[in-house]
């Protein structure tokens, strides 16, 4: 059984979730929001966010229900949530590896999982941020929602109801880890085709060759040749 529990505004899903996890055997338990004031995104990155138009959601989970190293857990999560929103818009959606959601060249979600000790339970902290409605973005020129990507409307509460449904089934039945990085891997965003990247300052052309299972991306450069990066090593511009 699940629980996904609702505060009308908070500062970050991913911190309030703590105070909804009150028993020994609390488990696939979310909180959401669709006014997040201080959310935070990877490497200490923030996660702006137009109030109700958009939703924060986080879901807390055992780590003993899983045996997926953490790299793949990660690739699992994006690929779930790919799967959600390719069905919901019935659009193909792409990974930016290594956990931002691509829809039609558009950053529309962006994923954080952490790890934490909480009632002397161990648990993956899984935060995302979706944009939905909003429709204007000033600051981030690479970002984008449901909204703009496909012209349609959607209703914050079923979808926020039904996203979770998928994610909580999805997570009940893990595939094999070797399954995971081939789908992690045929929808990775960019690869086999020519990209621009920013690598120590500069910018040179490289094709995307695949992600790895310790969570390194592979990019033959076209000044460096085939190289392996970590998160925040390299940056591809699109």
């Amino acid at each position: 059984m699940s629980q996904l529990f609702y505060l009308k505004e908070c500062s970050s899903t991913n911190d309030e979730i703590s105070k909804f996890l009150l028993y020994e055997n609390s488990d696939f338990v979310a909180l959401h929001t669709f006014n997040q004031t201080r959310g935070r995104g990877q490497y200490g990155n923030t996660w702006l966010s137009a109030a109700e138009k958009n939703l924060a959601y986080t879901l807390a989970v055992k780590t003993e229900n899983f045996s997926l190293s953490d790299f793949m857990f990660n690739y699992y999560t994006a690929i779930t949530i790919s799967d959600f929103l390719a069905n919901l818009t019935e659009n193909m959606v792409k990974i930016k590896w290594p956990n931002d959601i691509i829809l039609k060249n558009k950053k529309i979600a962006g994923i954080l999982i952490e790890k934490k000790k909480i009632n002397q339970n161990n648990y993956f902290i899984i935060g995302m941020g979706l944009n939905i409605l909003q429709e204007k973005f000033n600051e981030i020129s690479n970002a984008g929602s449901l909204a703009t990507q496909t012209g349609r409307y959607f209703e914050l509460n079923d979808l926020t109801c039904s996203l979770h449904d998928f994610f909580v089934e999805k997570l009940r039945k893990i595939p094999s880890e070797n399954e995971i990085l081939d789908c992690f891997n045929d929808n990775l965003f960019r690869k086999d085709q020519i990209s621009v990247f920013e690598l120590n300052g500069t910018r040179q052309n490289g094709i995307i060759k695949n992600a790895d299972k310790n969570g390194e991306i592979w990019i033959d450069l076209e000044n460096d040749g085939l190289k392996s990066f970590y998160h925040k090593e390299i940056k591809l511009l699109y």
